[in-house]
């Protein structure tokens, strides 16, 4: 009898809608994995010079930094930033935060841009990412994505 319950409840668990809305609005496991992969995709074509990846990791109408609109508009900043900088920088993101949200999820996450042109390499800057997420027919994409850079608090002045 136990079995057969464990065995119930692992087939619901395991084979339960990947959908973040069949769950009333919660995040499956399936789609936490899903949206952790994106995030890597988006850094892995970036940093390769792939633009039309790159570009696919956000919807057709996508936004970045709300200058870099839709599939042509994202695979030129990619284009652009790898001929430049990009073509020996990496992208390293720590504490992905995700939440669902009405339309899908929300995703946070923090930059670092390390050159390793230099040796040794160097972080070039710091900045955190603040995503909208939606699911599409292709998977979990990027609907919009701004990028803010950490700046230092201005030194304490002596009174």
């Amino acid at each position: 009898m136990i079995r057969t319950v464990l065995a119930l409840l692992v087939a619901v668990v395991l084979g339960g809608s990947s959908s973040a809305f069949a769950q009333g609005g919660q995040l499956t496991p399936q789609d936490l994995v899903e949206i952790q992969q994106l995030y890597a995709k988006y850094n892995w074509a970036l940093d390769a010079g792939d633009s039309q990846a790159y570009a696919a990791t956000f919807t057709p109408d996508g936004v970045f930094n709300t200058t870099n609109v839709g599939k042509d508009g994202l695979a030129k900043f990619a284009d652009t930033f790898h001929a430049g900088l990009g073509s020996h920088v990496k992208h390293w993101n720590t504490n992905l935060l995700v939440t669902p949200t009405a339309t899908g999820a929300a995703g946070q996450v923090y930059l670092i841009l390390v050159d390793f042109a230099t040796k040794p390499a160097s972080i070039v800057t710091s900045a955190a990412y603040t995503d909208e997420l939606v699911k599409t027919a292709q998977g979990w994409r990027f609907q919009k994505r701004q990028t803010k850079g950490d700046v230092a608090p201005a030194p304490a002045t002596k009174p």
